[in-house]
């Protein structure tokens, strides 16, 4: 009996990022950042759009304190976007916000990630500046916060 991997995708991707983190990474970037790693592809590849970038609300749930039972906190809005490249990758996109274009062009970068030539480039051209980006401003709230923090403590008087 041979032994089937769980996805079709799953037997042909290398070791290194998956699918997930690299969307995951066009999703959080600003559409300015992505828009300027975006152009350094130079011409897009011809594809067809197989979802225009729309946009619509989706309901967010929470949790107090990560545990708890989950609630309805509200809804945002998120912007989607399908498209297939000639050579039939198809390359999908959700981003919080109104950013047509932004969400169009992470759909182009995902379906190119999906093609084995293009994959590397797509890694270390526009997926590993938008993570050092994000990580850069990660850093940058913590050391923000951090500066903000107050030590309370108590003195214990020597009553003797």
């Amino acid at each position: 009996m041979a032994d089937t991997p769980a996805s079709p995708s799953a037997s042909n991707q290398p070791p290194g990022l998956d699918r997930k983190a690299v969307m995951s990474v066009l999703a959080s970037a600003s559409a300015e950042d992505l828009e300027t790693v975006y152009a350094s592809l130079g011409t897009p590849p011809a594809f067809e759009m197989v979802r225009q970038p729309e946009t619509g609300l989706v309901m967010v749930r929470g949790r107090m304190g990560g545990t708890g039972s989950p609630f309805n906190l509200g809804e945002v809005t998120v912007t989607r976007c399908v498209v297939r490249l000639e050579s039939g990758e198809a390359g999908s996109s959700y981003c919080l916000g109104r950013h047509k274009q932004k969400a169009l062009q992470a759909a182009v970068i995902d379906a190119l990630w999906q093609r084995p030539d293009d994959r590397e480039r797509i890694e270390t051209e526009i997926v590993a500046p938008l993570a050092e980006i994000r990580t850069k401003a990660d850093e940058d709230l913590k050391a923000e916060t951090a500066a903000t923090k107050v030590d309370f403590f108590t003195m214990v008087r020597g009553d003797n």
